[in-house]
């Protein structure tokens, strides 16, 4: 059901799984140079949690991780104070920021993005979709799917206002970033920030995955990736605050969709990095992501553990990417 269409192969497909990347072939699209737009203070850090900082024990040496993708040694990191925003941008407020900007996603301008071949409507398929990932064909090339059409022409955002944008590459969330006066976290503040005042613990609530039997993020159930039976109650994306924040008040920290960070992408960032506010490597392919998304599913990628992580290039986007957005250096009386 999720084979590749009849049509040219697309060369800028590049092999993924869990967060598929693109190889663009064109010059890529350079964002926008943005203005940050005016606003008060109070407007800036509206609907943001401050969080004092301080010492926390990043990464895991869990036996059931992923090695491979650099998720330890633990090590001790220290962060000065920093507000993150209590949930993922929203379709709504990523919309306001095109309002205002008229800025282009990168999908918009490449004219295609990756969509998971179950959101596409069976009876369109073979017209929607022009290739498939070799190595994982649940992810489909689907043109013209943006942050407006999560699923491609036919499709929009007009009942999910608070649902997280998608379809964002890392340079648009640096664009919206740049707009909102704010930036995108470290990997050690979104790690801090997801672990909420807890150490060590395999989620943003503790050690079991459900906890008296109830759902605590959105992630994969069924058979993947044939069949999601949505025994959390969401088959795809779900709105931001659809499930109980962790102990800092932050909302959907694993789960939902993977989340962009600031940081460049190595195996051995961990081992290699600062004890204070550690910005990773200064050069790299791809920038990491957190969180894990709706299509993790233990049988082949438990990421939606605190300290696991992944990678995508900077011009990427897919149906599970999004991001939320941190400010540096305001103390909390001035709220």
């Amino acid at each position: 059901m999720y084979e590749s269409t009849e049509n040219e192969p697309l060369k800028i497909v590049k092999k993924g799984c869990c967060t598929p990347s693109s190889e663009r072939t064109e010059v890529t699209a350079a964002p926008k140079v943005l203005i940050a737009a005016e606003r008060s203070q109070e407007e800036r850090l509206a609907d943001m949690v401050f969080l004092p900082g301080g010492t926390f024990l990043m990464g895991t040496d869990y036996a059931q991780g992923f090695a491979a993708d650099g998720e330890g040694p633990v090590h001790a990191v220290t962060l000065d104070p920093f507000y993150m925003d209590r949930h993922t941008v929203t379709n709504a407020e990523f919309a306001r920021f095109v309002d205002a900007t008229q800025y282009k996603t990168e999908a918009e301008h490449f004219g295609w993005s990756f969509v998971f071949w179950s959101h596409v409507p069976k009876r369109r398929f073979t017209e929607l979709v022009r290739d498939t990932v070799a190595s994982a064909p649940w992810w489909c090339v689907v043109p013209e799917a943006t942050w407006r059409s999560p699923e491609g022409p036919g499709s929009d955002i007009a009942s999910r206002a608070d649902y997280p944008v998608v379809h964002v590459s890392w340079n648009d969330a640096q664009a919206y970033c740049a707009w909102a006066g704010k930036s995108l976290p470290t990997e050690a503040q979104w790690e801090y920030a997801a672990r909420g005042g807890l150490e060590q613990k395999l989620y943003p609530w503790g050690d079991q995955l459900r906890v008296n039997g109830e759902h605590r993020c959105n992630i994969w159930q069924g058979e993947f990736p044939r069949e999601d039976t949505a025994d959390d109650g969401y088959a795809g994306t779900c709105p931001v605050e659809a499930f109980p924040p962790n102990g800092y008040g932050i909302y959907s920290m694993t789960g939902n969709t993977w989340e962009w960070c600031a940081d460049w992408f190595a195996i051995d960032a961990h081992a290699t990095s600062v004890e204070r506010n550690p910005q990773g490597p200064t050069s790299g392919s791809g920038r990491v992501m957190k969180g894990g998304s709706f299509l993790c599913h233990y049988s082949y990628c438990n990421r939606y553990r605190v300290a696991a992580r992944t990678q995508n290039t900077p011009d990427s986007a897919t149906g599970h990417m999004s991001f939320r957005c941190v400010v540096n250096g305001v103390s909390p009386q001035a709220e």
